[in-house]
């Protein structure tokens, strides 16, 4: 009995583009969609030790739906790392400032906090309108 294990080549993996519209679309089900391609579990080749994921571009990052009283009660926090230097921002002044990092966060806190986060985020494009530069890379 012949019981290899397939390991596949990283230097060799094939990464598709995948384009998602987030228009009137909720955040958490755009957030996992992209969470999901970033890190390749729907590639039949996935190991969860590589970064086997495809590239994600995502248009209309402005027209993102909420549900809820999110956009007043949800707050994001951060620490500037002096002492009293918590800060904190509500999701809808955030989504007024920019609203790419409202997705960015949302697919970030939906990755597994290892040495390839880093890789898988480099991956993500995110755009507010509909345009963007990687037209030449869609193939469907």
């Amino acid at each position: 009995m012949n019981s290899n294990t397939y390991v596949p080549d990283t230097r060799n993996i094939n990464r598709e583009w995948s384009f998602i519209d987030a228009n009137d679309r909720v955040l958490g089900d755009v957030a996992s969609e992209i969470a999901t391609k970033l890190i390749g579990k729907h590639r039949p080749d996935y190991v969860p030790n590589a970064n086997m994921g495809d590239k994600v571009v995502v248009t209309n990052a402005d027209k993102v739906a909420v549900t809820g009283k999110k956009m007043r009660n949800k707050v994001y926090y951060r620490h500037t790392g002096y002492p009293g230097g918590i800060r904190s921002e509500t999701l809808g002044h955030l989504f007024q400032r920019d609203a790419r990092q409202v997705i960015r966060r949302a697919v970030k806190g939906m990755l597994p906090r290892n040495k390839l986060l880093k890789q898988r985020m480099a991956n993500l494009y995110i755009y507010e309108g509909a345009e963007h530069p990687h037209k030449a890379q869609e193939t469907k």
